[in-house]
């Protein structure tokens, strides 16, 4: 038992019991009727912002009952301290506030009341007192990532055109994108080492093409060049757009593009036409928008993998289930990413990309629900999520070779979670000996001294750096049981860093003396239960009297800010403690001596 952790390891089994079976009751009962979870994310201060800045762009007077709304619910979520957060239960931070500011601005609509004043202090405490502090402030949180800096640096450039007071940005302070590397193939896109991520390039080539028409280029190659590339880059963008408009589904990046053209003098054209019609689609009766559609794919493996938990079946409609999943596959190459046939997105909409996460999901569920029948799917897909290895050894999320920034690289938990994926599908080919032989390096290579390892889309807004090593940690140790490495080296290390993070009322917090919370908690419960035995059946017993008491008063349906979207931005998804809930307490109650996944499993 942890250091911290001050529960009897005396279990009420029946307690437990039937803390799990209406965990589980739970789960299935938000299945919908074509066998899929479809979740629903946290509504977004910074989705619905930049909602309302590409809005107000295009017209303020045809979108005047959509922005009204809008601005009403952002007024309603501000902060004490004057800022925003992501989400309605975040702290505060600076992108959110700023790109709220700036869609005030755009609108038309100031705060009433006190509100500007508390957001100017707000804006002040964190070095923004004018617009020339704007860029520095956001280098400090970005570094030299120009995904998101950039985006946000043109919407107040914009609205500093617009009338109103607050930190105005001057196009000179915009950092250039060149938005003519557009025309060149993928291929040779990730190995310019440009500053934008793989998955930014819709935003790469309208706000370059934005940034480009306000100030231009001093250089009269670069401007006849870049007259050149206008139509072929268009021409890119209208591929790559998917046919819902939203491109990945995500509403900041689809507002972002929106605003851009629209601002070039381009509303008109099909390709903001349609992210128009994405913007309206996607709002929600309150006014708010949420960070994406919906993790439809993501989520329905995971309850897979959870209600499966234990080695217990699946249960009615796994038929169903199976062949939702086996409909989302991507048999065509992917014109957004190049990627090749055979992974799964995380949305079954059509603005999903392919990916290492959603593919291993989708791999593990298909083992669970029926082999035989997932054959030829599983084929396709382990020859997809081979191909995506990187050199070092490690799975990233999209793209092979694109390496300089943090979300086109190698991660642990991506890694850990390809790792179980090709165990669940063992085929006797030197390729995947070597894969696994190469995945386990990278995992030992990447591990902390202290023995945990950081995940890439998770984290812990009360942690003192936002990381969760404890999810990390979590998601990485399933990767090592019942292997002939369970008893590795940095396998009890990281066993022996999760156990000394338990907190005395029995749950996870993200990382050591971190509040506790049913997410982190049920998550560090499976990954425990493949090390059971007297040394840690005492931390076992206490996370799951935690859980089973969260499920008792109803926190089970209380989801925390946990997840991190496309450049950082929190999110929280209602299923998440549910399913790791339903995971965990199937693991901790086996239907069976011994029983649980094969390979490694928990979620």
């Amino acid at each position: 038992m942890s250091p911290g952790a001050t529960t009897s390891h005396r279990v009420d089994v029946r307690r437990l019991a039937r803390a799990y079976a209406r965990a589980r009751g739970l789960l299935r009962d938000r299945r919908q009727e074509d066998g899929c979870w479809a979740g629903e994310l946290s509504s977004s201060a910074l989705s619905t912002a930049t909602s309302v800045s590409a809005l107000s762009v295009v017209s303020k007077e045809r979108f005047a009952a959509l922005i009204g709304r809008a601005v009403r619910w952002l007024v309603r979520d501000q902060n004490e301290d004057g800022g925003w957060g992501d989400t309605p239960e975040s702290p505060s931070n600076l992108s959110t506030s700023l790109l709220v500011e700036a869609a005030l601005r755009l609108s038309g609509r100031p705060l009433p009341g006190d509100g500007r004043a508390r957001l100017a202090g707000f804006l002040r405490a964190h070095g923004v007192a004018a617009g020339k502090d704007v860029p520095r402030a956001l280098r400090r949180i970005y570094g030299e990532d120009r995904t998101f800096a950039v985006p946000i640096l043109c919407n107040l450039a914009l609205a500093g055109e617009a009338a109103g007071s607050g930190p105005s940005v001057e196009w000179r302070m915009v950092p250039d994108l060149p938005f003519e590397l557009a025309c060149l193939p993928g291929s040779v896109l990730g190995a310019l080492r440009i500053h934008v991520v793989s998955y930014a390039l819709p935003a790469l080539i309208a706000m370059g093409r934005l940034i480009d028409c306000r100030r231009g280029s001093g250089r009269a190659s670069i401007r006849a060049l870049r007259r050149l590339a206008v139509r072929p880059a268009m021409r890119r963008l209208t591929a790559i757009q998917p046919p819902g408009g939203g491109f990945l589904e995500a509403v900041p990046l689809t507002a972002f593009v929106t605003m851009s053209l629209a601002a070039c003098g381009r509303e008109g054209h099909p390709v903001a036409g349609r992210c128009l019609e994405f913007l309206q689609a996607s709002v929600r009766p309150d006014g708010s928008w949420p960070i994406d559609s919906n993790l439809s794919v993501w989520l329905t493996s995971l309850s897979v993998d959870a209600l499966c938990c234990g080695g217990r079946s699946f249960g009615a409609g796994a038929g169903r289930t199976l062949g939702w999943l086996l409909d989302r596959q991507h048999v065509r190459r992917h014109p957004y990413t190049g990627s090749p046939p055979g992974g799964w997105a995380w949305t079954h909409l059509p603005g999903g990309v392919p990916d290492a996460d959603d593919t291993s999901g989708a791999l593990r569920a298909l083992a669970l629900l029926d082999r035989a029948e997932s054959e030829q799917a599983a084929g396709a897909g382990l020859r997809w999520l081979l191909g995506l290895q990187n050199r070092d050894g490690g799975w990233p999320a999209f793209c092979r070779g694109w390496g300089r920034l943090p979300f086109d690289r190698s991660a642990p938990d991506l890694t850990a979670h390809a790792l179980g994926a090709l165990r669940m599908w063992p085929r006797a080919n030197a390729r995947a000996a070597a894969a696994l032989r190469c995945g386990y390096d990278y995992l030992r290579r990447t591990q902390r001294p202290d023995g945990a390892w950081l995940p890439l889309w998770f984290g812990n807004q009360k942690a003192e750096d936002l990381s969760n090593p404890v999810y990390g940690t979590a998601r990485v140790l399933p990767a090592y049981a019942g292997t002939e490495r369970a008893g590795a080296a940095e396998a009890g290390r990281g066993v022996a860093f999760l156990a000394g993070c338990q907190n005395a009322d029995g749950g996870w917090g993200g990382d050591r003396g971190v509040e506790s919370s049913v997410e982190e908690t049920a998550q560090a419960v499976c990954a425990l239960s493949h090390w059971r035995g007297a040394r840690h059946e005492a931390a076992l017993a206490a996370g799951a009297a935690y859980l089973a008491r969260a499920v008792e008063d109803g926190r089970v349906e209380q989801p925390g800010p946990i997840g991190l979207y496309f450049a950082q931005l929190w999110y929280s998804e209602a299923l998440y403690p549910i399913i790791w809930t339903v995971a965990a307490l199937g693991s901790a109650l086996p239907t069976r001596r011994g029983a649980g996944h094969p390979h490694g499993g928990g979620v």
